[in-house]
């Protein structure tokens, strides 16, 4: 207090005492004197204000400083007047200073001193709250006046943000910083101190369960050491009301209808780290379930039925939450026969004395509600008639909530708009009219990519694409598409019409080139067997048939060349079986294929993109033979089923078959009629935890060595094995899988972590037959290189060259014409002309050997057999594309197959 509030105090006192003392009363006088007269106070006399001027205001004019206060020229003032008008310019926040001089004479001079701008807000040991959370959330700001005000609600605003987080030790301290021409840096130096765990719940009062139990129904978690990454075991004051409300679900569902939280007390800990959480709880007594009794109101409904129908029965334990679902059950019945705004009310009969709880769940009397109009809103590029046409109600038709639900997830499959589109019910101009409002967010639909990637299946990759899913907000769908790798080119364009003519009726082509190299493994290195390349077009269309089912026909035209490098598998010009396999050799030459299918699908997914619920069919037939040089016949299945099993947790299984038959004529033994590229294939990515075709028949091709001791024996070291996949016609895949949710940040991150186990095989073609030459080949003793049963006897690295009767072949030199070459014979000495024939000559030959290394040539992994895999995976919407990354172990895999635990691809889809 100053001295002037002082001195005033002290005259009140004074004043109160001599007012006591006057107040006393007298002694008793003989006479009562005559009252002195009371002295008059002279009141001062009115000052006038002669003049009124503002000094020191810079950027604020004058006339504004006086706004703020009564003071005019010619007006009369008091030192009070004066005083007042002093708190009012303070009060303004343009100020940091003001005084005002000549109040003797009149002349009045408001001297001020501006607020300073503010240059710039700095933050400092700010580590877990970044500048950009918090910023935002304070008042100050560059090229604003500075205010104390301002300043102290700032710090509060900031120590509040660390409080959110838990960190209720955290210290705020203002500085300022002067700078020239009135400026100030302002300057928040945060200590944010450790963040506060919730040490110890406490619960008192349960009886009927334990801590530990109510506890798992909290979303607050005791802090302890498995927890460190958890985010629940901080304290949070939202997070305790949540709590509380967590404890009444859980004992509503058990039965106890009468359970309260009486307190729930936070304590923090003296040294402001902790907190300790204590309820105070009373159960009640457990209920079970009354009579149950619907009565409607609505002429079309019969109570009875509709109470036989719910999920609860009498004699149960009480469950708040069956509760709900018959309510929301009895909603949703109400709305599939027009009743849009059906009034559902639980009634609730409570017997304290038999403790049981009936209900009657009271449906008000309404009218069918109709279909008023279809507002749609928020599309700036995609047409109206898009997203009516995927309206499965129109406007003037009875309401019905299933066909609203319907409705809500064909437009979310369109892909066009943002994800959990909802379609709203609104009260139209009468009670039996209803308001359908589809606010829609519009995506970006137009996509530009050009990336570059790595595959464990086609190592680098290059991928440049532009597509227009919504092509002129028609929903037309416009692509161009090429890939570039080592081991794979491609490009694609293609067209897709939705609606032919503004009828229901799909129609789509595609022009492709595909140039793919086929490869095998030797030990690391990927080798190219053969080569395809195709180039054609696709035409598809489509016509639905009922609401789920729906028709397709399709015709594809291609030239498909096979060839293989003639430098690797081809001796004297001619593809040779020692090299490349005869099942190779067959396979080189131009073939044109003429190919028309059908496929017949049924789809009631929620999501085409990400479905949560649903199932889809979809069961197709080709033929291939319609003109062109190549006859069969493929058919395939497929099965998807998805359930949301709550909590964000998505259960599906997929189960997918094919076979495919040749209408040619048998080619021979050993040849199967069906080509290697028309056949099928099984492995990474579809069938997770095999490498890339790696189930199914193939041959193997297995070296021979020579050991320490110079024996020569089989190299069976999967590394060295040349591993030639066949293909099949016929296979099976099945797949059960859950998808695992994460936090909130991992999902806004894309990431969607899963569990699987998967079951397929690949089968059904055509034993090749061994190598020709090589399975009549002999050692240097003239032994057969293999035993009856097909095992391999020990033989010489270097082989010799026989005929087929086992004689040797022997290289004779000769010169004619001056040119020396070289022929084959079977004379040891000298030439024969003719086979069998007298040698002519004296000179000696060299014996022919092989130069390609023995080998051992075996056909495995033709069995129906299933092989089982389990893993773990987890997709992601990685900035550089989509990423998939599966850690996956053969449980059952048979002779031959191909295993591979880990597995990516990035950088593009496959």
């Amino acid at each position: 207090m100053g001295a002037q509030g002082a001195m005033l105090l002290a005259g009140t006192m004074l004043a109160g005492v001599a007012q006591a003392q006057t107040a006393a009363p007298a002694p008793a006088q003989p006479q009562a004197a005559a009252p002195a007269p009371a002295p008059v106070v002279q009141a001062a006399p009115a000052r006038i204000i002669k003049s009124l001027r503002v000094v020191g205001s810079q950027r604020i004019e004058p006339e504004t400083v006086l706004s703020y206060t009564k003071l005019r020229v010619g007006q009369p003032y008091t030192n009070e007047s004066v005083d007042q008008a002093i708190k009012d310019l303070l009060a303004s926040d343009l100020l940091n200073d003001v005084q005002i001089e000549g109040v003797e004479n009149g002349d009045l001079i408001v001297r001020v001193r501006e607020n300073p701008i503010i240059n710039r807000i700095v933050l400092e040991g700010n580590r877990r709250l970044k500048n950009d959370k918090i910023l935002p959330e304070i008042r100050l700001k560059p090229r604003q006046i500075f205010t104390r005000t301002a300043v102290r609600a700032d710090v509060a605003r900031i120590v509040e943000l660390y409080r959110r987080q838990g960190r209720f030790a955290a210290i705020v301290e203002p500085k300022q910083v002067n700078l020239d021409q009135n400026r100030v840096d302002v300057v928040f130096e945060i200590t944010e101190g450790p963040k506060s765990k919730v040490r110890q719940i406490n619960i008192i009062g349960n009886e009927q369960f334990s801590d530990n139990e109510l506890r798992k129904e909290m979303a607050t978690k005791q802090a302890r050491f498995f927890r460190f990454f958890s985010s629940n075991t901080s304290y949070d004051q939202d997070r305790l009301a949540y709590d509380q409300q967590k404890l009444r679900q859980f004992y509503l569902t058990e039965g106890y209808a009468d359970f309260r939280v009486i307190s729930a007390v936070a304590e923090l800990t003296p040294d402001k780290e902790d907190f300790i959480i204590t309820y105070v709880v009373e159960e009640g007594p457990r209920y079970k379930f009354g009579d149950v009794e619907v009565d409607s109101g609505i002429r079309d409904f019969d109570g009875e039925k509709l109470a036989a129908g719910l999920p609860i029965k009498k004699g149960n334990w009480f469950n708040a939450k069956l509760v709900e679902d018959s309510v929301t059950s009895l909603t949703e019945t109400a709305g599939l026969f027009g009743y849009a705004f059906a009034d559902v009310r639980p009634e609730y009969r409570r017997d304290p004395e038999t403790l049981t709880m009936g209900l009657s769940f009271n449906i008000a009397e309404s009218s069918r509600t109709y279909v008023e109009r279809i507002e749609i809103t928020g599309n700036t590029q995609t047409q109206d008639e898009v997203i009516r046409r995927e309206m499965r109600l129109a406007e003037g038709d009875a309401y019905n909530s299933f066909l609203r639900k319907r409705s809500q997830d064909r437009v979310n499959s369109l892909g066009f708009f943002q994800d959990k589109f909802e379609i709203e019910e609104k009260e139209g101009s009468a009670p039996d009219r209803v308001v359908l409002g589809a606010n829609v967010e519009e995506r970006s639909t137009g996509e530009l990519t050009l990336s570059a990637g790595f595959s464990s299946l086609e190592r680098f990759i290059l991928q440049g694409s532009i597509r227009q899913r919504n092509f002129r907000g028609k929903g037309q769908d416009l692509r161009l598409q090429a890939n570039y790798s080592a081991y794979s080119k491609s490009v694609e364009l293609g067209f897709t019409e939705p609606y032919l003519f503004d009828k229901n009726i799909a129609l789509g082509g595609t022009i492709f080139r595909r140039d793919f190299n086929s490869f095998n493994f030797i030990g690391n290195d990927r080798n190219t067997t053969f080569s395809q390349t195709s180039t054609g077009f696709q035409i598809v269309a489509g016509v639905p048939l009922t609401e789920y089912w729906s028709l397709s026909g399709r015709y594809q035209l291609s030239q498909d060349d096979v060839s293989l490098d003639e430098s690797i598998y081809f001796t004297n010009g001619q593809c040779d079986p020692l090299r490349a396999g005869r099942y190779l050799c067959e396979q080189i030459g131009n073939r044109l294929t003429s190919l028309v299918g059908a496929s017949l699908v049924y789809d009631s997914l929620n999501s085409r993109l990400r479905p949560t619920r649903g199932q889809r069919l979809t069961l197709g037939v080709d033929f291939a033979g319609l003109g062109g040089d190549v006859r069969y016949i493929r058919g395939r299945g497929e099965y998807s089923r998805f359930w949301g099993l709550g909590g964000g947790f998505i259960f599906s299984v997929n189960a997918q078959g094919g076979y495919i038959h040749s209408l040619e004529s048998d080619r021979g033994p050993g040849i199967d009629p069906v080509r290697i590229v028309d056949r099928f294939y099984l492995g990474e990515p579809q069938f997770r935890g095999f490498d890339i075709r790696g189930v199914g028949p193939r041959v193997l091709r297995i070296p021979y060595t020579t050991d320490e001791n110079g024996n020569t024996i089989l190299q069976t070291d999967r590394q060295s094995i040349v591993d030639d996949p066949l293909g099949g016609k016929a296979y099976y895949l099945g797949r059960a899988e859950l998808e695992i949710p994460l936090g909130s940040g991992a999902q806004e991150l894309g990431l969607r972590p899963s569990v699987y186990v998967q079951a397929g095989s690949l089968f059904n073609i055509k034993r090749p037959l061994p190598t020709a030459t090589f399975s009549q080949a002999t050692d240097s003793n003239g032994n057969p290189v293999f035993n009856v049963d097909g095992s391999p006897r020990l033989l010489d690295l270097t082989r010799p060259v026989t005929t087929d009767t086992g004689q040797q072949i022997y290289l004779n030199t000769f010169t004619e014409n001056g040119v020396t070459s070289q022929r084959q014979t079977t004379c040891a000495v000298g030439y024969s002309a003719t086979v069998g024939g007298a040698c002519v000559g004296s000179e000696p030959n060299a014996a022919q050997v092989t130069t390609i290394s023995p080998f051992l040539e075996r056909f495995v992994g033709d069995t129906p057999k299933p092989r089982i895999t389990v893993g773990v995976g987890v997709n992601w919407n990685s900035p550089f594309g989509p990423l998939r990354i599966d850690l996956a172990k053969d449980i059952i895999s048979v002779d031959g197959d191909d295993p591979k635990l880990l597995t990516f691809n990035v950088g593009a889809a496959f």
